[in-house]
């Protein structure tokens, strides 16, 4: 086997030599030049990457402040509700705790004006009878402890009005 190498005349070994060498080095010229390729396709993507996380960061942040600035609205709006019933509510029972206290001390008599009739058929109202009977168009004295029951009882319907025009004060201005 060595003898047939030898029979190759050395000009034809310069050959092999050459063109192995110039498989190597084109081989390692497309190997440089396509990492080089990749490079700049890995650098453009991610640059491309990190404005894309930046736009969103952006618009992350402008979503989360014009959510905070409606909450904050809607506390304001709720708050000045919150004082407008709070303050109605407060006259009505001042109001109210004065004719209770009038009641009570017997300045004022709370009486109730109605009219019976006799003839209606209802066996609840008996039928006037000579001077003693109740007239058509009388009216009731209640006792203290019943006029004062009487403001308790509206008091409550005070507090209750009041809830109910702030429930709907709140749905149609802060809720929209």
């Amino acid at each position: 086997m060595i003898a047939a190498l030898k029979l190759v005349p050395m000009w034809a070994w310069g050959v092999v030599v050459l063109v192995i060498a110039l498989c190597v080095g084109s081989f390692a010229a497309a190997w440089f030049w396509q990492a080089n390729a990749y490079g700049k396709v890995i650098a453009t993507n991610e640059s491309s990457y990190q404005s894309d996380r930046t736009l969103i960061a952006n618009a992350a942040s402008a979503q989360a402040r014009d959510a905070l600035a409606k909450q904050q609205e809607a506390e304001k709006k709720l708050a000045a509700l919150d004082k407008t019933a709070t303050e109605q509510k407060d006259k009505a029972n001042a109001e109210n705790e004065t004719l209770r206290r009038a009641i009570a001390d017997g300045t004022r008599r709370l009486r109730i004006a109605g009219t019976c009739s006799a003839g209606s058929g209802s066996s609840n109202v008996p039928k006037a009878t000579g001077a003693a009977g109740v007239g058509n168009a009388g009216s009731v004295e209640l006792s203290a402890a019943t006029g004062r029951s009487v403001f308790d009882i509206r008091a409550g319907i005070i507090a209750d009005q009041a809830a109910l025009r702030a429930a709907q004060a709140y749905i149609r201005d802060v809720c929209q």
